[in-house]
C-alpha cells in the first residue's frame, strides 16, 4: 500500500499548535523535525550518553503527515491551509509551504530482520528464528534470539562484555538477576552456562513480551526464568518482589548514568560474596561506575573494554 506524504514547513514557535490542528482535522499522526537542543530532562528520558552534533537552531520546523493513497488530498490540504491562515493572526507559522511525495507502507517492526543474521560471540552461536542452524553448528552452544522491539541481539559490544563475564562466574547453583533484561539474552545464556534460575526486570513492556517469546524459542520454562516490569531503583514494590540478598550474580547492561543510582540499591539484592556485572558504560565513564561500586561497599574486580565501551565487575563483601 502507498501513502501520500506531506511535509509542511513552519516554525518551532508554532509546531505544537500546528500539530494539534492537524490532529483535530483527523490526521492520525505527525512527525516533527526541528533543531531545538535537547534539555537535560530530555537526555535523561532518552538514556543516551552520546548525542549527534546538531546544526544551530534556526527556528524552522517541518511537520510530516500521511494520507491514504485513495484519499483525495485536495480537501484536506484546503482545510489545513485555511487553518494556517487563521493562525497567522496570533502566531508566527512561517512560510507554510507543503512538499508532496509518495511512500510505501513499510512494516517497520519487522523490516530490521533483513539486517540481522546468525553470528558468533566467541563459541556461542546467536541465531534468529527465521534462520536454520547448519549441521556444522549443531554441537555448539546455540541461543535463538528475536529481539522484536526490545534491546539485545547480542551484537552490541556491551552485551558481549557481559556475556564473557557471566561465563567466568556462573556456576550450577547460580541465581541471577538481570536489570534491564531487554530480549532476555543474558538471563537465558546464564541458564545455558549452567545457572539454576534467572530473574529479569525491565521498564519496557515490549522487553517482557520479547523475553517470553525467546524463552519459548530456547525451551526455557517459566520455572527457570521469571520476568517482571518495573523500576527497581525507586519502586519499593519491585524491590520487594525481586527479593533481598537473593542473587549470586546481578548483571546490569544499562548506561553509566543509570548504573550510578542503581548500584547502592542493587547491593541489597546481592548475596554476601555476590558478583555485580555492569556494562553499557561509554569509554571514559568506567571510573564513575567504579566509584559508585566502591561507595556501595563493593570491591572492583575487573574492568574490561571493547570498542568504545567498558564493563565493571565487582564483588559484595562476604
Amino acid at each position: 500500500m502507498k501513502w501520500n506524504k506531506f511535509r509542511l514547513k513552519t516554525t518551532t514557535e508554532a509546531e505544537d499548535i500546528v500539530s494539534s490542528m492537524l490532529m483535530d482535522l483527523g490526521i492520525q499522526g505527525v512527525e516533527i523535525e526541528d533543531k531545538v537542543p535537547l534539555t537535560s530532562q530530555d537526555k535523561e528520558q532518552m538514556f543516551v550518553d552520546i548525542l549527534p552534533q546538531m546544526p544551530e537552531d534556526d527556528g524552522t520546523a517541518f511537520l510530516t503527515f500521511y494520507l491514504e493513497e485513495e484519499e483525495d488530498p485536495a480537501e484536506m490540504l484546503g482545510k489545513v491551509q485555511k487553518e494556517l491562515e487563521e493562525m497567522r493572526a496570533y502566531v508566527n507559522v512561517g512560510e507554510c509551504t507543503i512538499e508532496e511525495s509518495q511512500t510505501e507502507d513499510v512494516d517497520w517492526v519487522n523490516n530490521w530482520k533483513q539486517y540481522f543474521h546468525q553470528f558468533y560471540i566467541d563459541d556461542i552461536l546467536v541465531i534468529p528464528s527465521w534462520e536454520q542452524v547448519e549441521e556444522k553448528d549443531k554441537s555448539k552452544l546455540v541461543i535463538h534470539i528475536d529481539p522484536g522491539t526490545a534491546f539485545g541481539t547480542g551484537m552490541h559490544e556491551t552485551t558481549q562484555l557481559c556475556i564473557r563475564e557471566l561465563k567466568k562466574y556462573v556456576t550450577r547453583d547460580t541465581k541471577i538477576l538481570d536489570v534491564g533484561c531487554g530480549s532476555g539474552i543474558l538471563g537465558m545464556l546464564a541458564l545455558k552456562f549452567g545457572a539454576k534460575y534467572s530473574v529479569g526486570t525491565d521498564l519496557d513492556p515490549c522487553a517482557i513480551d520479547a523475553t517470553h517469546e525467546n524463552m519459548k524459542a530456547n525451551g526455557i520454562s517459566e520455572d527457570q526464568y521469571e520476568v517482571m516490569i518495573g523500576n527497581i531503583i525507586d519502586t519499593k514494590e519491585v524491590q520487594d518482589q525481586v527479593g533481598y540478598e537473593a542473587y549470586d550474580i546481578v548483571v546490569a547492561n544499562i548506561l553509566a548514568d543509570v548504573l550510578v543510582p542503581l548500584t547502592p540499591v542493587i547491593v541489597h539484592h546481592l548475596k554476601k560474596g555476590g558478583i555485580y556485572i555492569t556494562s553499557g558504560i561509554i569509554e571514559g565513564k568506567e571510573e564513575l561506575v567504579a566509584e559508585a561500586v566502591k561507595a556501595a561497599g563493593m570491591e572492583v574486580l575487573e574492568i574490561h573494554h571493547q570498542g568504545e565501551w567498558a564493563s565493571v565487575t565487582a564483588r559484595k563483601p562476604r
